[in-house]
């Protein structure tokens, strides 16, 4: 019986978490007749595809499906891991599809390769790493990418890991990475320098804007070790229930997460969150 309750809770949250964010205005700030900014909605998908060509988890069918669920979803944002430099401008396209007549900006960061000292290549030949997708309010200007490889590597693997921001219109500096799948500590090393030296110092450059991302982390809730280890006091972060995760600053709220099937297409499902920044309140997430 106290099982049933707690599923029933359960519920009865998520429906409410639903019901809020569909109350709200989706989007880049909407500013209300005395000129002051209301909050903030964004829907955001992270999604590893594991299109390298050259992986067991290699179907050569998760781009099309990715494709497919940005159609159906309509993110503002996406976040990509293991894919293709072609396969970004592929999906901008689709991505553009669905906020039309609006500006749509991506970028990619090829992860680095050890022995050649240049970028990791797909077995296609063209470079293998990171991709992010949105789309901002601003014209003329391109948007600040901020991009590089983590200090920590695991030197039994030729492959070095990478990180990706893009600043959206001042509003948000939103992030990607894929840390190592070789040696939990190596990943551990990693996140806990992203989380809290290369993600702040980056917030500075950017005015404070808040700071969401969202990857391939390959560490777990509960794992050893364990993720919450390597997230900073007061941020909230979602995952898929195993290594992808959404990690977002104090001042932004997460909430009505789920994961979106990839129909065997990739080894990860895809996962899917809003988030809400409250420009009202930027000390803190909304209550």
């Amino acid at each position: 019986m106290a099982d049933c309750s707690y599923r029933l809770l359960r519920r009865a949250v998520a429906v409410g978490c639903l019901l809020a964010a569909a109350a709200l205005p989706a989007g880049p700030p909407v500013t209300n007749s005395t000129g002051s900014s209301g909050p903030t909605i964004l829907r955001v998908l992270q999604m590893n595809l594991c299109n390298s060509g050259r992986a067991g988890c290699f179907t050569g069918r998760a781009v099309h499906r990715a494709a497919e669920v940005i159609g159906a979803e309509a993110p503002d944002l996406v976040t990509l891991n293991e894919i293709c430099r072609d396969d970004v401008a592929t999906l901008e396209r689709v991505f553009a599809t669905v906020h039309t007549g609006r500006r749509v900006v991506s970028a990619f960061q090829a992860a680095g390769d050890r022995p050649s000292g240049g970028d990791t290549r797909c077995r296609n030949g063209q470079p293998y790493g990171l991709g992010l997708l949105t789309r901002v309010r601003t014209t003329g200007t391109p948007p600040a990418v901020y991009r590089g490889i983590h200090p920590t590597q695991d030197l039994a693997d030729p492959e070095e890991r990478a990180w990706l921001c893009v600043d959206v219109d001042g509003v948000l500096l939103a992030c990607t990475t894929h840390l190592a799948n070789t040696g939990a500590g190596v990943a551990l090393a990693q996140c806990r320098h992203l989380l809290d030296t290369i993600l702040p110092t980056t917030r500075r450059r950017t005015g404070h804007a808040p700071v969401l991302l969202g990857g391939d982390l390959n560490l777990r809730d509960g794992g050893d070790p364990d993720v919450r280890s390597c997230t900073p006091p007061g941020h909230q972060r979602i995952d898929d229930g195993a290594r992808q995760h959404v990690v977002a600053t104090t001042d932004i709220w997460l909430c009505c997460h789920r994961s979106v099937p990839m129909r065997g297409a990739t080894d990860h499902p895809g996962l899917l969150a809003t988030l809400r920044i409250d420009h009202s309140r930027p000390d803190r997430p909304p209550t």
